[in-house]
């Protein structure tokens, strides 16, 4: 039997768990040591240590505390692994836990970090999702059903104090051009997992938040991460200090409603193993990723363009970021023709394994990327045909009417 080297008590709260953190700082004790080639589960808070509830109201989304994200199970410790070695993490498998056959989507509220489309969707919505194996379906959402990828949204290794110093210097320069370019510090919200008060109240005030990529990892949200798949890390700490959390049932790609793919507590098993001196070896600036074999066999797709036009007109520059939210918008509006709100649409973008493209980049002045929506997904027929669209789905299905309703 593998050992199970991460267990929560889901009845506590994150910060009482000394097996938790969330911040990064290469002072945060290693909750355990493992040898390379060993094998063991981790078990993993959803992201926002269990503030969003399995009910009907959106409120729980509106009023999320986003300085705490994300909680993150570890740092686990692979001996003999030294500063520019990579760390190889194989996903064995990963899944749900008896007490969690479900998991959430939600947009937040513009005024509490708000999205993707948040100037088209400024509310808070949520959707919960009940699994049912590998597929998943929502009372709030109708018509729709899925098999999930399910992956670890946040995986990666400790920084040195040298990165660490690093990405607050450049993310500090550019939160100086303008408010929401980055998420702040909030060291009074910071849980350093092990690490004894008076230090950690020191650390805090430097420690880097978990919301972006960076150089370790981190939090990445690559749907196709699944079971089978392979990560190579650059170490920069002894030991490494491996974290990982925001374990997502199911994902678009993009992840675009931000608390976008389907959030789920659970676990993960993985094995560990290093390559020596690997950064040098391969050239190594960010982690490598290996996808799995497994993924969902949808075959047919629609595909929606973007291009980095926005809506009210303005010309941009190859903009890939404009063009992929012109396609999503473009898919939304489609959707809404067979009986879904905006929202719903939305939230399907979000939580459906949807790919994304940027199919073009170089013809100036227009990016194009597109969006792959698969139709076997739907319980009815959405493509286009001569008689026009005939909807299948309306309301909001088991919540108020006003819960779904694309507000002006």
């Amino acid at each position: 039997m593998t050992d199970t080297l991460v267990k929560i008590d889901f009845s506590k709260k994150p910060e009482e768990h000394p097996c938790i953190h969330n911040r990064w700082h290469p002072d945060i004790p290693m909750i355990a040591w493992v040898k390379p080639g060993d094998d063991f589960v981790v078990e993993c808070m959803d992201w926002t240590g269990g503030q969003i509830h399995n009910d009907d109201c959106a409120d729980d989304v509106r009023d999320v505390d986003l300085t705490k994200v994300h909680y993150l199970s570890g740092p686990i410790g692979i001996e003999g692994a030294e500063p520019g070695d990579l760390l190889v993490v194989d996903i064995l498998d990963i899944g749900t836990l008896d007490q969690f056959k479900w998991g959430f989507n939600g947009f937040f509220a513009k005024e509490n970090g708000g999205g993707f489309l948040d100037q088209h969707f400024p509310d808070a919505h949520k959707s919960i999702w009940d699994f049912k194996g590998i597929y998943a379906s929502s009372r709030h959402i109708p018509g729709v059903n899925f098999a999930g990828i399910m992956h670890p949204g946040l995986i990666g290794c400790l920084p040195s104090k040298a990165l660490l110093d690093t990405w607050n210097k450049r993310e500090n320069a550019l939160a100086a051009t303008g408010p929401g370019l980055c998420a702040p510090c909030a060291p009074e919200t910071a849980h350093m997992g092990q690490m004894k008060p008076d230090a950690a109240k020191a650390a805090a005030q430097e420690a880097a938040r978990t919301v972006p990529p960076r150089e370790h990892g981190g939090n990445c949200d690559i749907k196709d991460l699944t079971k089978g798949s392979k990560v190579y890390f650059p170490v920069y700490v002894k030991g490494g200090g491996l974290s990982m959390g925001d374990l997502h049932f199911s994902q678009g790609d993009g992840e675009i409603t931000f608390c976008g793919a389907i959030e789920m507590a659970g676990w993960i098993h993985i094995k560990v193993d290093i390559i020596k001196g690997g950064i040098a070896k391969y050239g190594v600036k960010n982690p490598i990723f290996k996808p799995s074999p497994m993924k969902p066999d949808y075959k047919n797709y629609l595909i929606f363009e973007g291009i980095s036009v926005d809506e009210s007109g303005k010309q941009y520059f190859l903009d890939a970021h404009v063009a992929y939210r012109q396609a999503c918008l473009n898919a939304i509006e489609y959707m809404k023709k067979f009986g879904y709100s905006g929202a719903q649409a939305y939230a399907i973008l979000g939580c459906a394994p949807v790919e994304g493209h940027i199919s073009g980049i170089v013809d100036i002045p227009n990016a194009c990327a597109t969006l792959f929506l698969p139709t076997d997904i739907f319980d009815g027929d959405i493509n286009p045909n001569k008689d026009g669209p005939v909807p299948f789905v309306g309301g909001g299905m088991g919540v108020p009417i006003s819960y779904w309703k694309d507000k002006k």
